[in-house]
């Protein structure tokens, strides 16, 4: 049976010619796309990609010169047209000249508008583009499928005071009624998805030259000043990824493009890379290191996908997470080498522990699996194919080591570049690089869901390794699921490295009477399970672990702890040793866990927790001060930030409550400087102690905003406010005054707020089919994430029961993920409760 969601390959596309006459005051526009194409067999019918556009002709003219009008029938349901011929066409070149019209839509996606005030207090309109995965139908009739690469050529027409970008240099501009057509230069052979457009009130910075690309960063008037990191972030990822891919930068130029509403973090177009303006507009002297670490990672990601995503493209859906999670590697080898004081790697385990969190569930998927329709599309957009896809990348690397890794991805890229293919294309390459079994370990880790716990055992004088795969509620399926796993085992007495592969049998190793990491280097992407005297003996010497082995062993706890395999206790008796921990990630990974049991205690015992949380953090943060320290490094601002937060949040430090609400009264005055890391914490501490003025106060800084991340700073933080009408109001500005890019991530916050949660879960299906109207159907899944929180037994009832009755069709698993979430969380807390009282009694 044909796929209906796959176009027939009987005519191809091979070069489009658009022309764009934009409305930006209408909220409409009109194209032509002239398009040439190969007739592979004869036929009476064309078929392409179309939605939500209004064709009003359609002829064809075939390699013998003949013209025929086509009567065009659209197929909604599959997003397809139909232009059936009068007379069959035979096979060979032929052109097809489509005129049509279209909306510029709200929805963020296609051709839409993007609006900001100037300075003046006008309301002014961008039309911009958003096409993946499948969206350029929406903006011109094409081949919408990554296979079918083709030469593309954007002609707009531009009114006077307006800029217009598009994938190439502009090559011809000449005046005309009603202002200039602008036309830009013939791209490379690439995917529809990859094609972009934008016209409006932009300005954009003189270029630079990067070894011949010319690199400018676009962006609404009077940001001017929030370019420079952009720019030189664009530049050092520039000459990085073509000296790491040992090929030059495949496009013309590179303009970066910060715009005010855009669904995604930012959307690798060739050459013209368009990005929300909070991960690429910032002021480096105001802004927190979270702040440029992210404005960084994105930019990096972004560029390397030019090689790995553009130059070399996916056949089908089913391997875009192979383009995501490349990029999100290749984006954290940059940032490493842009700012190795960052230490990149040890922070994205942190984000690999979460990730891991999803791949617990039952509802899990494989990091690639099939995808039929756009919606199965969607949903590879998460964080297992940007996290675990990247962080199973980073494991083989370390396995097979960073050269031998990068001279197989030296060949895969040469020998496909302009082409299409299958993730096994990459394996191939890599195995024919190293002469290592490298196909038959990846698909073990890509093709299944989970990920094992791999257990240390001793056992008549050998180390046993086995594996079994780790889940937080059993399944029956468990039972069958094996990977190979590679390890590289580290004894900390004499730092000797063993590289072992583990498969469905144990591994026996002889001992010694060395303490052994398992994980050395942290890079697996697994959970580790020691036996008493292993665990005891590397924690009596914690500290001789690196820090990301440190982080892993932490996480590794508390998720043995939320899954029943192992007591709070031990999760508790490892976070105490943390006194003199000076790795913020390290801290990162043991507060996660102690902030989600400071959830599940009744009130009581929360008060007893935070006191001693006080007791173990307090010294540690006066030791660091208020005051960053000259010369001070990275990791230590990061430190002090998060013991800010905790402290003046969950810890319940009076004193710190106090002086951090006295800070940002003088900051208000204008009579004090807060350290750029203090500053997102200290907001966070007045929304979690804070009342009506202080909401007040956010809402007036985040309205007046000099920068995107003041802006988003305030913003995010005021479902943390405790009070039920507090939040109430924030929920209703999500249908007024909040950018719907924004709104799905305030509701979700609002829904996991710890005292008023199930009041926003109520006001949110009470105005479901409001907030589902005004939001993009992208952001539906997002406003759930918060749901996982509510445990009390009425919300663990009623919460499945509303979503079986209004499920969410771009969505589907990432609802079933967090309902089991929250199956996990409830039975956690019930188990617990009581149980980890006795230890906060005193």
């Amino acid at each position: 049976m044909l796929d209906p969601y796959r176009l027939p390959r009987a005519v191809t596309p091979r070069h489009y010619a658009l022309s764009l006459t934009p409305n930006l005051d209408g909220g409409r526009f009109e194209g032509t796309a002239t398009i040439e194409v190969t007739v592979n067999e004869p036929v009476a019918a064309i078929v392409l990609n179309a939605i939500e556009l209004e064709i009003q002709s359609a002829v064809v003219r075939d390699v013998h010169d003949r013209e025929q009008v086509g009567r065009v029938a659209f197929d909604a349901a599959h997003e397809r047209a139909t232009i059936a011929l009068p007379d069959t066409i035979t096979p060979g070149e032929a052109t097809l000249t489509i005129r049509y019209a279209g909306a510029l839509n709200d929805d963020l996606r296609g051709f839409y508008r993007s609006t900001f005030t100037d300075s003046g207090g006008r309301e002014r309109v961008i039309a911009t583009t958003q096409f993946e995965s499948t969206d350029a139908r929406r903006a011109f009739p094409c081949w919408d499928e990554p296979e079918h690469k083709a030469t593309f050529q954007v002609s707009i027409l531009v009114p006077d005071g307006l800029l217009a970008l598009s994938n190439t240099p502009v090559v011809d501009e000449h005046p005309t009624e009603g202002g200039t057509w602008v036309t830009f230069g013939r791209t490379m052979k690439m995917s529809t998805y990859l094609v972009a457009f934008i016209i409006g009130p932009l300005v954009a910075t003189e270029p630079i030259d990067v070894d011949g690309v010319p690199l400018r960063v676009a962006f609404v008037p009077g940001r001017e000043q929030l370019t420079d990191f952009a720019l030189e972030l664009g530049a050092h990822s520039l000459r990085f990824f073509a000296d790491y891919f040992a090929i030059p930068y495949p496009a013309q130029k590179l303009d970066l493009v910060a715009l005010p509403d855009f669904a995604a973090g930012a959307m690798e177009n060739l050459g013209c890379v368009t990005f929300r303006e909070t991960a690429l507009l910032v002021d480096r002297s105001k802004a927190s290191r979270p702040e440029l670490e992210r404005v960084a990672e994105v930019v990096a990601h972004e560029i390397a996908h030019m090689w790995f995503g553009d130059l070399v493209t996916m056949k089908w859906w089913n391997g875009i997470w192979l383009n995501e999670a490349f990029a999100t590697f290749m984006a954290l080898l940059a940032v490493d080498a842009y700012r190795p004081s960052w230490e990149s790697w040890t922070g994205f385990s942190r984000d690999r522990s979460s990730t891991m969190v999803t791949d617990g569930l039952i509802s899990t998927r494989p990091i690639e699996y099939e995808v039929v329709s756009p919606d199965d599309a969607k949903g590879m957009f998460d964080g297992l194919t940007y996290v675990k896809g990247a962080a199973v990348l980073r494991m083989l690397e370390q396995y097979l080591g960073a050269d031998r890794f990068r001279d197989g991805i030296r060949l895969y890229l040469d020998r496909h570049r302009y082409g299409n293919t299958e993730t096994t294309d990459l394996w191939d390459a890599i195995e024919e690089a190293t002469g290592e079994p490298v196909r038959a370990i990846m698909d073990s880790w890509i093709l299944q869901g989970g990920h094992p716990v791999v257990m240390a055992a001793r056992s008549d004088g050998t180390l046993q390794l086995s594996q079994a795969r780790f889940r937080y509620l059993p399944s029956p399926d468990d039972h069958d699921a094996r990977w190979k796993v590679p390890l590289i085992v580290r004894s900390l007495a004499s730092g000797a490295h063993e590289r072992l592969l583990l498969g469905a049998e144990s591994l026996s190793q002889q001992e010694s009477s060395d303490p052994l990491v398992v994980n050395a280097g942290g890079w697996g992407v697994f959970r580790t399970r020691y036996e008493p005297s292993l665990f005891g003996a590397l924690i009596g010497r914690f500290a001789e672990l690196r820090p990301i082995e440190r982080l892993e062993l932490v996480s590794d706890t508390w998720a043995m702890a939320q899954a029943d395999q192992s007591s709070v206790e031990e999760f508790l008796d490892l976070v105490a040793l943390l006194g003199d921990e000076r790795d913020p990630n390290v801290w990162d990974a043991a507060l996660d866990g102690v902030d989600a049991l400071h959830r599940a205690m009744p009130a009581e015992t929360q008060d007893r927790l935070s006191a001693w949380l006080r007791s173990l953090m307090r010294p540690a943060f006066d030791q660091l001060g208020w005051t960053p320290a000259v010369g001070e490094d990275d990791q230590s601002a990061r430190l002090r930030a998060r013991f800010l937060e905790t402290l003046g949040t969950v810890g319940a430090d009076y004193e710190v409550i106090a002086k951090a609400r006295d800070l940002h009264r003088a900051m208000l005055a204008g009579g004090a400087e807060i350290a750029p890391d203090l500053l997102g914490p200290i907001v966070s501490i007045l929304a979690w102690n804070g009342g009506a003025a202080d909401y007040d106060v956010f809402w007036e800084r985040l309205r007046n905003a000099a920068t995107p991340q003041d802006e988003v700073r305030y913003l995010f933080r005021l479902p943390l406010f405790p009070s039920p009408d507090l939040l109430l109001r924030t929920l209703d500005s999500t249908l007024t005054d909040i950018r719907t890019q924004n709104g799905g991530f305030v509701i979700a916050a609002s829904v996991a707020n710890r005292w008023a949660g199930r009041q926003a879960w109520d006001w949110l299906t009470g105005h479901w089919d409001e907030v589902t109207t005004h939001l993009p159907e992208n952001f539906h899944g997002y406003m759930l994430e918060g749901i996982s929180r509510l445990t009390d037994a009425e919300s663990v009832r009623d919460v499945p029961a509303f979503l079986e009755e209004h499920p969410v069709a771009a969505a589907r698993r990432r609802v079933a993920q967090l309902l089991e979430r929250q199956q996990i969380n409830a039975a956690f807390a019930t188990r617990e409760r009581d149980a980890v009282t006795p230890r906060f009694a005193e």
